[in-house]
């Protein structure tokens, strides 16, 4: 993939060498407790240690209180300056790059089109849907529309999912913004009023059809971006299918538990996740990817 030379996005915020802080705060069922031990004998000596430690150091001592009281959910940073290693800044760049041609292919598509932000975490983020580690692997989240990645996942995709490729990176970064473009359509609110009535299983079926349309609208991405720059080079689109294939809820279950349990899927087959973002790539219109009324999947 000829990538290198390409626009670059400014919509990325680079928080790796960072930890995140659980959102929340300290539990309510705490405070009352605290709040009689401040007004007790050992409280008033709690209070003069930190007045001591106040006039030594200069530091506010309500502002240590509130990060007591208050928590957070910002991220901490854990070293002045983070160095990655060449190879994953080399994917930090390649990340901004294609969130950069899904803006361009977007925009042409969409009127009107509003861009998404990218995390860029190493092990665990705070987002508006709450805290997550490494492990969720990549995700959009509704809530503040961004996207949240940790660039080890690409690494797992290589060794774990046999789903090498610069290509296939590019996959799983379009399929994030295809959920930035449902949530722009109106498709995710519709989704969430559907939770709200069904029942677990019958969510799932939506849930699958659901990421079935943002792997289509990868494939839509790819078919323009492709007009667009003519980056793709042999074995490119194998590479993303290959992935598509890798992240099939059967086949991940079966690797990981031997069996299949098709009401749990909440993703599609690996060869429904083919042939959808297979269809975005061949028609490149978005008018074809109506996941959710095709009796097909």
């Amino acid at each position: 993939m000829k990538w290198k030379g390409q626009r670059r996005s400014s919509n990325v915020r680079d928080q790796r060498g960072q930890s995140a802080r659980g959102a929340g705060g300290i539990s309510p069922m705490l405070i009352a407790p605290l709040i009689r031990l401040l007004f007790s004998k050992k409280g008033l000596i709690i209070v003069g240690i930190f007045l001591v430690f106040s006039y030594f150091t200069g530091i506010n001592p309500l502002s240590v209180i509130g990060q007591f009281f208050t928590g957070g959910g910002q991220p901490v940073q854990t070293s002045n300056t983070y160095q990655g290693s060449v190879e994953e800044n080399e994917l930090a760049e390649f990340t901004k790059t294609i969130l950069a041609s899904t803006e361009d292919v977007w925009h042409q598509i969409l009127p009107n089109y509003e861009e998404p932000q990218l995390v860029l975490f190493t092990n665990s983020v705070s987002s508006a849907c709450g805290f997550a580690s490494s492990a969720t692997g990549p995700f959009y989240c509704p809530g503040d529309r961004t996207i949240y990645i940790d660039l080890s996942f690409f690494k797992d995709m290589e060794r774990q999912l046999n789903a090498p490729g610069d290509f296939a990176q590019a996959y799983v970064i379009a399929h994030e913004v295809g959920h930035h473009v449902q949530n722009l359509m109106g498709i995710t609110d519709e989704m969430q009023k559907v939770r709200q009535r069904v029942s677990k299983s019958e969510y799932n079926r939506y849930s699958v059809r659901l990421e079935l349309q943002a792997d289509f609208y990868a494939g839509v991405w790819a078919n323009h971006s492709q007009e667009m720059t003519q980056w793709m080079e042999a074995g490119d689109l194998a590479e993303a299918l290959n992935a598509a294939n890798a992240i099939g809820d059967d086949r991940l279950q079966k690797n990981a538990t031997g069996k299949v349990i098709p009401d749990s899927f909440t993703h599609g087959t690996s060869a429904q996740r083919v042939r959808w973002f297979k269809k975005g790539f061949e028609t490149g219109d978005i008018r074809q990817g109506d996941t959710f009324t095709t009796n097909n999947l």
